[in-house]
């Protein structure tokens, strides 16, 4: 048999197969798409359930469906990083996989005659499934460097398109029914147990096993006899009987400590990393849930044939920005996070007033607006978690990626309430004063 000569097809092959081999086999890329594909599914059953809000509730107002998408996740942020370290990680994942297989099946499955409450605790459940996991992985980040969080932050922008695509491709363009589609949703968290247990380096977890740098380990104490060993005495227990009260009580008082210690962390982590964050998703999901749907134009100005195709559109531009912003972060680092920040309000205060004016000449121009809010705030988010990465002391440093996370959350939670005030308020100005697009969408919904 002839060997392939240096340089001809066959060898060129076999030597990008083996470099292509080797890449995949390196552990910094083991670690980029585990966490790839684990912020993809923490992230894309929320966008789904966001898709399917007119599905699902109908003529009841879509920040309902928000609110009961985001406000669990909120709640779970800002209780469980000061006592979650004592679930270890191999334990939490299948537990949060759990929630949102129940949560997407509950929600898939409930009659169509059913409260829309009834529908509204499988999103509850996928909610907390999405916060606990996003503040598990984002403390996960830390055993595994710099690359784990850009492999997180592009999986997670790339949740916004493959979510919403995902959808319309099911239901649209195959023709399968809602309940289908949620069906088929629920099956993906399957994919995030396969890439903790069958991806992701377990080494690092391993190191870990004497607790998590930034949490009071539990102390040892005598719990009784090993098997096999013979029972204490009753004179044995006696004496033993006072030092496992001091014990007990030393462990009590250590575990306030460490929570007085971790409050206090939270309050050093507010200004320089929560506050930019809660501000730039106030402004962006006000924009998204508010303003957007009324930034209308005359359909022969634009490039849509309905009013309706606005809104999915800006949406898919949102979330291409934040794809981008999310992935770039081994590229391009920002380290004054305020000034995004006050971009982004920047944009809310120019989009609500060209709702109001309609001074903005061009659809496009707005278009180009869209895009640029979801390159900020992807870049606010990326970038935040990475600035805790450099600068917060490593003991320190799981906690404070964990407890950081409810900021996102909170300002939803604020965006979802202002954004159902506002795009009522912006409809029935433009209607009062001769622009009743935003009426004619809510005609053609019907």
């Amino acid at each position: 048999m002839r060997l392939p000569l240096p340089g001809s097809p066959s060898s060129s092959w076999g030597a990008y197969a083996a470099r292509l081999n080797a890449l995949f086999n390196h552990p910094n890329m083991k670690v980029v798409l585990a966490f790839w594909l684990l912020g993809l599914i923490n992230n894309v059953l929320y966008v789904i359930i966001l898709s399917a809000a007119q599905d699902l509730v109908g003529s009841v107002p879509k920040g309902v469906v928000l609110l009961a998408d985001v406000v669990p996740s909120f709640l779970a942020k800002l209780v469980a990083p000061y006592f979650v370290h004592r679930v270890p990680y191999r334990a939490r994942v299948p537990v949060l996989c759990a929630l949102s297989v129940g949560g997407m099946c509950l929600v898939a499955l409930t009659p169509p005659s059913a409260p829309v409450a009834a529908k509204m605790v499988g999103v509850v459940l996928a909610s907390l499934s999405s916060g606990g996991g996003e503040l598990s992985f984002l403390g996960l980040a830390h055993f595994y460097g710099p690359t784990s969080l850009a492999g997180w932050g592009s999986g997670t922008g790339a949740a916004g398109l493959v979510g919403a695509g995902l959808y319309v491709a099911l239901t649209d363009w195959w023709g399968v029914s809602v309940r289908g589609s949620l069906l088929v949703a629920a099956a993906l968290p399957v994919v995030m147990l396969v890439s903790f247990f069958g991806v992701l380096p377990q080494a690092p977890l391993r190191r870990k096993a004497g607790g998590a740098p930034g949490y009071s380990a539990p102390m040892e104490t005598d719990g009784g006899a090993a098997e096999g060993e013979e029972e204490e005495s009753s004179a044995t227990a006696a004496l033993l009987g006072p030092m496992r009260a001091r014990a007990a009580a030393a462990h009590g008082a250590s575990e306030l400590s460490a929570l007085k210690a971790n409050l206090r962390r939270a309050k050093l982590l507010v200004i320089p990393y929560m506050l930019p964050l809660f501000l730039v998703y106030v402004a962006e999901y006000t924009i998204n849930q508010g303003v957007a749907p009324t930034l209308l134009f005359p359909l022969a100005e634009s490039p849509f044939t309905e009013f309706r195709e606005f809104y999915p559109f800006y949406g898919f531009l949102y979330q291409l920005g934040v794809f981008i912003s999310r992935s770039s972060i081994s590229f391009v680092r920002i380290h004054h996070l305020y000034l995004p920040s006050f971009l982004q309000i920047g944009n809310l205060a120019l989009l609500t007033m060209h709702a109001m004016t309609f001074f903005i000449p061009s659809v496009y121009i707005v278009f180009i607006i869209i895009f640029w809010e979801g390159l900020l705030g992807g870049a606010v988010y990326v970038n935040c978690f990475a600035e805790i990465m450099e600068n917060v002391p490593e003991e320190e440093r799981e906690f404070s990626l964990s407890a950081t996370t409810v900021s996102d959350s909170g300002g939803i939670c604020i965006a979802a309430l202002l954004g159902i005030i506002m795009e009522i308020g912006l409809c029935n100005y433009q209607v009062a004063h001769g622009r009743d697009w935003c009426k004619q969408i809510k005609a053609q919904q019907r």
